[in-house]
């Protein structure tokens, strides 16, 4: 038993047992997190929270428990041996590396000012495993001094203490006074640029979770390094060369304009808005934004302007910030074929868009998990958000890769309204401390930096950081449809007359594209319209198809448009944000002006025509009371109709005036408000992020009064959490779904990584209600017991309409 216990154990190695020292994995997360948290000048705190990490892993409770569990330990003969099936998640080793630091901090500065060193290094340690703890529970009960305080038998400390000794020498060279004060004087800083105090308290706790994130994503590293040695080769730390790919977009860029036999005026306007992005690039970093007329080239644009700015200042990455999914696709693939070329060292471009991986991570999963290590990513807004705000260790770890970057808002008015008080003094705080730019593009800006409560925090957007010198003029010089109101009050438009309408635009126009609100009325007007139309001439779009089917339909519909052939498409509000498709006519059921517009995006949008219309109705019943989104912003477009009328209706005044309407009315829920239930009283989330004025607790000065841990717990980027499932859209998707459930008990990490990033483009979130439809009627399998990623049973999916709860096919291949 002596000789086992002469070393202490990290990791080991499932495929050979080799053995990771604790000391070793303690030393190369320090080195790591010391390395990310420099991105916001915090190398020693991010070093020193990487050392004491796993601290309590030196006691004998939690060295038994590793041996008993890897069978080092025989339970016939080892008098150490424990149950370790039974101990697993008791055996308490991130609280004595925490507990150190808060003592060995505390005692430093003037007015408790180490001690809130001390608190926000601790919480990191703490909670490395679970996501940040609450510093002030909402019940009033101190949540860090129950965590501090805890007993020696309980966290093993003294004993920790003797046995790391190595370890420690290096952290009292770190935990000293000097210390403090660097955080405390960054500290002072965050207090100087925040206008309020609900902003000041904010920012300190934005501060905190940028620490953790260095902290997670370094350990994260540091294990699925050991774990599958080649995962390394893969990561690079060296400056990425934008030259490479500016070289290559500048000669795409070339070519295009040098197409003059299909140039249109359209054509050249876009690459005057190029230009201008390319011009722009050369400004300092900052909130920057990009307001330009649907179908005005913003994808090539933004790109333009992101290479030239990270080159300029010297960033690590770019990052494209997209509403849906169901555009992702396109734009990687648009951007891999300027970038990427066959050979190069590594990819350019990495798609992350989702949930696939399970809220509660297995070993497998955590290996797997995406952290955002790539020049140029692609993700959702939904996962953003959950980068900045969600809970546990999964989403947060990619929270310092948006430093040193620029980050491309496209379609930013689909904001969640919630949010948007949380999401202003995140990017705020990311462009003033992390060197983050962050562009906002789309052709409807909301007034992010005009809202109704700016202590709560609004955008910092310069005036002259709008990219177009005259952004009005654009849009007039790019108008290229009309907009008919076509609303009837109090009746509206019957089924059969918007299907008469559609068919009849169809039939005189050749196609003709329908933009409806729900799911639901997709499938009537498309049953309705298949009575009269050739099936192979009409389609449907909702999200749920999954990816790839929803590319392969868009494929089909622009040859057929480019071949003159007839079209009718019947589409959920998923094909107007960034879909590069033109129909000659559009009909949109009545939501907000934003969505008004980009369906107008779809029409005539290379202007090929001398004039398009794209006319609005309003359907007699529309069930979109738990819609409020769509249904207070068909209410302010419609009270814009009637002040203004059609005439002006795509123009930036008009769109200005729609969201001071829409956002008047919405003031009250844009600081995410909680329930009682929620939160143990009414509250909102940026209450519990920022002064928790609402916490009885008693704190002294300086002392942390977040409720992280409520308050991640209860953020959510949509209204009701999906659960992805991988459809067996076709073959690949179904030899995909063998392969995941055909990996060895001998996991291969790196293989599990790349059919989950495969498995993307099969998924398909579902709603929690449906979920339990699916559930019940057993229509979804595990790939593996406990890993949390599904599939669903092949007899629910339908060509025409993707994922059903009932059977809507025949069981006509082999699923593993």
């Amino acid at each position: 038993m002596d000789k086992i216990n002469s070393y202490h154990i990290a990791h080991i190695r499932q495929s050979d047992r080799e053995i990771q020292a604790l000391s070793i994995h303690l030393g190369e997360v320090a080195n790591i997190s010391k390395h990310l948290a420099a991105k916001i000048d915090a190398a020693e705190t991010g070093e020193l929270v990487g050392l004491l990490h796993d601290f309590g892993k030196y006691s004998m409770a939690f060295q038994n428990y590793i041996r008993s569990a890897t069978g080092m330990l025989d339970p016939d003969h080892d008098d150490g041996y424990i149950d370790a099936k039974a101990a697993k998640g008791k055996i308490d080793h991130s609280s004595a590396g925490a507990q150190w630091i808060w003592q060995a901090l505390k005692k430093y500065g003037a007015a408790g000012q180490g001690k809130c060193c001390g608190q926000i290094l601790a919480l990191c340690v703490a909670s490395h495993h679970s996501g940040l703890i609450d510093s002030l529970k909402p019940d009033g009960e101190n949540g860090f001094l129950i965590r501090a305080d805890k007993a020696d038998e309980q966290t093993h400390l003294e004993e920790c203490i003797r046995n790391g000794r190595e370890i420690l020498a290096r952290a009292e060279a770190l935990a000293d006074k000097a210390l403090v004060s660097k955080i405390v004087k960054r500290l002072q800083t965050l207090a100087a640029i925040s206008p309020s105090k609900t902003i000041h308290t904010f920012n300190i706790g934005f501060w905190t979770r940028f620490l953790f994130s260095c902290l997670i994503d370094a350990d994260r590293i540091s294990s699925a390094d050991f774990e599958n040695p080649d995962n390394s080769t893969y990561r690079s730390r060296e400056q990425t060369p934008w030259s490479v790919v500016i070289d290559r977009l500048e000669e795409h860029l070339q070519e295009l304009s040098g197409r003059t036999s299909e140039a249109t005026p359209i054509d050249a306007i876009r690459r005057r808005i190029s230009d201008a992005c390319r011009r722009r690039a050369a400004g300092s970093q900052g909130v920057y934004t990009l307001t330009v007329p649907t179908g005005g080239g913003k994808t090539l644009a933004s790109l333009r302007f992101a290479l030239h700015h990270a080159r300029t200042h010297g960033l690590e990455r770019i990052i494209y910030v997209i509403p849906y999914t169901s555009i992702i696709e396109q734009n990687a693939a648009a951007i891999r074929t300027i970038v990427e070329r066959e050979g190069d060292r590594f990819p350019w471009v990495l798609e992350h868009h989702s949930n696939l991986e399970p809220e509660t991570q297995t070993w497998h999963s955590k290996l797997a998990a995406e952290n955002w290590d790539a020049p140029i990513v692609l993700t959702t807004m939904v996962q953003f958000l959950e980068t900045l705000f969600g809970g546990g260790t999964r989403g947060v770890r990619r929270l310092h890769q948006l430093a040193n970057s620029v980050i491309v808002f496209d379609e930013i008015q689909t904001l969640p309204i919630r949010c948007t008080h949380l999401f202003c003094n995140a990017i705020n705080f990311l462009s003033t401390q992390t060197q983050t730019t962050a562009l906002l593009c789309t052709a409807t800006q909301p007034l992010l930096d005009k809202l109704q409560a700016p202590d709560k925090g609004q955008l910092s957007i310069p005036p002259q950081n709008e990219l177009m010198d005259d952004p009005a003029a654009l849009f007039k010089q790019l108008e290229r449809v009309n907009i008919c109101d076509l609303t009837r009050w109090p009746n509206g438009w019957s089924e059969q007359e918007i299907a008469d309408l559609a068919t009849d635009e169809f039939e005189n126009q050749g196609n003709c594209l329908v933009i409806v609100n729900t799911k639901a009325w997709v499938q009537r007007l498309y049953q309705r319209c298949l009575e009269t139309v050739d099936s192979d001439s009409l389609f449907h779009l909702s999200t749920s198809l999954c990816p790839a089917h929803r590319k392969d339909l868009f494929c089909t519909i622009r040859q057929r448009l480019d071949d003159g052939r007839p079209v009718l498409c019947i589409s959920t509000q998923l094909i107007e944000a960034g879909v590069d498709i033109d129909f000659a006519s559009v009909i949109r059921f009545l939501a907000g002006l934003d969505s008004i517009a980009q369906a107008a995006g779809r029409c005539n949008r290379n202007g090929r025509r001398s004039e398009a219309t794209v006319r609005v109705v309003n359907p007699a019943e529309e069930s979109i009371d738990l819609l409020p989104d769509i249904k207070i912003g068909r209410d302010k477009a419609q009270r814009l109709l009637s002040e203004i009328g059609d005439q002006d209706l795509l123009s930036i005044e008009a769109m200005t005036l729609y969201f001071s309407y829409y956002f008047y009315e919405r003031t009250s829920e844009m600081d995410y408000p909680l329930k009682a239930r929620q939160a143990a009283r009414h509250d909102s989330l940026l209450n519990l992020l920022s002064t928790n004025d609402n916490n009885i607790g008693v704190t002294e000065p300086w002392q942390l009064r977040q409720s992280f841990k409520t308050a991640a717990d209860n953020f959510k980027a949509i209204d009701a959490p999906t659960q992805a499932v991988i459809v067996p859209y076709n073959e690949e998707a179904e030899q995909l779904i063998n392969n995941l459930c055909g990996l060895s008990t001998q996991f291969d990490a790196a293989a599990y990584r790349d059919f989950l990033r495969q498995a993307q483009k099969f998924s398909v979130n579902v709603f929690p209600q449906v979920w339990r439809t699916l559930v019940d009627q057993q229509a979804v399998h595990e790939i593996h017991p406990g890993e949390g990623v599904y599939y669903l049973d092949e007899r629910h999916y339908s060509p025409d309409f993707g994922l059903s709860t009932d059977i809507v096919a025949k069981a006509d291949s082999l699923i593993w």
